[in-house]
């Protein structure tokens, strides 16, 4: 029996040691620069977020949060080299829905979102807008647009942040519902893809709002529809789809930041805390208005099983429309 309460002892001491250790290292960290790996070119929705909310966190912590942008395959490629970097608390990641996607499109990943990162929280969900340019698009309103659609199939292209991404399901579901066909041009990332589009090489995108926001305000773009059940407070006058007559037609997007699986739960804590008091701040509110996103508080757990969610209805999504790859 006392060797017994001996071992029993010894576990309770070496346990409490790891929690003391960890709590240790969670007051001290950081005591370097921390990486943001976005999977996207620069420029996109993910950098929309991403960027202001590192500069929030740099004036919090002290140190240094450096954006990486590595590009590729839909966002998996950042993905991929994310779910490998070292989990000591200076690299997370910045995912976002495409990567609940991702699965039902890219069958051989040589990772899993659920199973290969701990998801800290949620930073932010704008809608998916449709974009057009205006020298390239004559509609003014969506009913115009669509009429112009069903008179010329597959005339017009529609740039999107990749296969798989959520701008390709987005352009996808559109065409189900309107019995329109268009066809798919996909970029690295909705940055690329929005600079085609001011320039004119592509005519339209289904883009998320943080990215086409300042492009809309400032006349390269026309906006026809925002995929979301009611009006965005930040453009009053854009009509929902289901007012411009596609019920039914909701895409939203949404970002959040990762860490690599194994990173010590104590900097994990440390790091929801930081993320919640920045994204209260001045600034980010600020900011996250003029991108169409609300202010999200969903962290740990709750964030889990939220990407679980999305990543069984984006599969239904993608098996009932019958995307594959381009």
């Amino acid at each position: 029996m006392n060797l017994k309460f001996g071992w029993r002892a010894l576990f309770a001491v070496l346990a409490g040691s790891f929690v003391m250790a960890g709590n240790a290292q969670a007051q001290t960290w950081p005591e370097k620069p921390i990486i943001f790996i976005v999977p996207f070119a620069a420029g996109g929705g993910t950098d929309a977020f991403a960027r202001p909310l590192a500069a929030q966190l740099d004036t919090q912590l002290g140190t240094r949060v450096l954006i990486e942008n590595r590009a590729g395959a839909g966002g998996t490629v950042g993905a991929s080299q994310a779910s490998k970097a070292a989990p000591d608390g200076y690299t997370f990641f910045v995912g976002a829905a495409h990567h609940a996607i991702a699965p039902a499109i890219y069958p051989n990943l040589d990772y899993n979102l659920e199973r290969d990162f701990v998801p800290v929280a949620l930073i932010a969900r704008p809608p998916q807008v449709i974009v057009v340019n205006p020298g390239k698009v004559d509609a003014k309103t969506l009913p115009e647009f669509i009429a112009y659609l069903r008179a010329n199939p597959d005339k017009l292209n529609y740039g999107s942040a990749g296969a798989g991404t959520t701008h390709h399901l987005a352009g996808e579901l559109f065409k189900i519902l309107t019995k329109t066909r268009i066809l798919h041009v996909p970029y690295r990332g909705a940055g690329p893809a929005m600079a085609d589009l001011v320039a004119g090489h592509v005519p339209l995108v289904f883009d998320g709002l943080g990215s086409s926001a300042p492009q809309i305000r400032g006349g390269q773009l026309r906006a026809l529809a925002i995929a979301a059940p009611k009006r965005v407070a930040a453009f009053p006058d854009v009509p929902t789809a289901a007012e411009a007559g596609v019920p039914g037609y909701e895409v939203a997007t949404w970002y959040g930041v990762f860490a690599p699986k194994k990173t010590p739960p104590a900097i994990v804590e440390r790091m929801t805390r930081e993320l919640q008091k920045a994204m209260q701040t001045a600034t980010i509110k600020d900011a996250w208005e003029r991108n169409g996103s609300d202010v999200p508080d969903v962290t740990g757990a709750a964030f889990a099983a939220m990407v679980a969610a999305e990543t069984v209805r984006w599969q239904k999504v993608v098996t009932e429309a019958g995307v594959k790859l381009d």
